[in-house]
């Protein structure tokens, strides 16, 4: 099996079996993004345990890219804490606009390795982007004292 087909069976494995998908409670903010070029839609949950993040949950709907980019940026980024995982939405963004010029490192970006291939497709990047730039936004919210939107369910 050459690279490109083990990375696309990594892409239907994470479409297939979405880790951590559905949404849960507690969590400390939410947010709804769209890809208007697709449709792609997702709403994403963080919910964080001091600068740690303790939990994603999201429901989203779109293509396979999309979904399961979601699905690895859950597995990557839960147990870091929120100023690693902005290092490595940092480093994800800049694989996915290098249209393949960047090897991507496996030991930082794991299954993720899979969307290097994706970013020689500029109409695909944002499908793959999508999740990223919500949890950017939810860590954003999170982290915010002052965010009056801030939605919370401690119970």
């Amino acid at each position: 099996m050459n690279v490109e087909a083990m990375y696309q069976e990594i892409i239907l494995d994470h479409y297939r079996e979405k880790h951590h998908s559905g949404l849960r409670e507690p969590f400390d903010a939410e947010v709804h993004h769209v890809n208007p070029s697709c449709g792609d839609e997702l709403t994403l949950r963080v919910d964080l345990d001091g600068d740690t993040i303790a939990d994603v949950s999201y429901d989203g709907e779109g293509c396979s890219i999309s979904q399961a980019s979601t699905s690895v940026m859950t597995d990557l980024v839960i147990g870091r804490s929120v100023e690693e995982s902005q290092v490595l939405y940092d480093h994800f963004k800049e694989m996915m606009e290098s249209q393949g010029r960047i090897e991507p490192d496996e030991d930082e970006f794991e299954d993720g390795i899979a969307f290097a291939g994706v970013s020689r497709f500029p109409a695909r990047v944002k499908c793959a982007l999508l999740s990223w730039s919500a949890l950017r936004d939810a860590l954003m919210r999170a982290t915010s004292t002052t965010e009056p939107d801030k939605k919370e369910d401690r119970s």
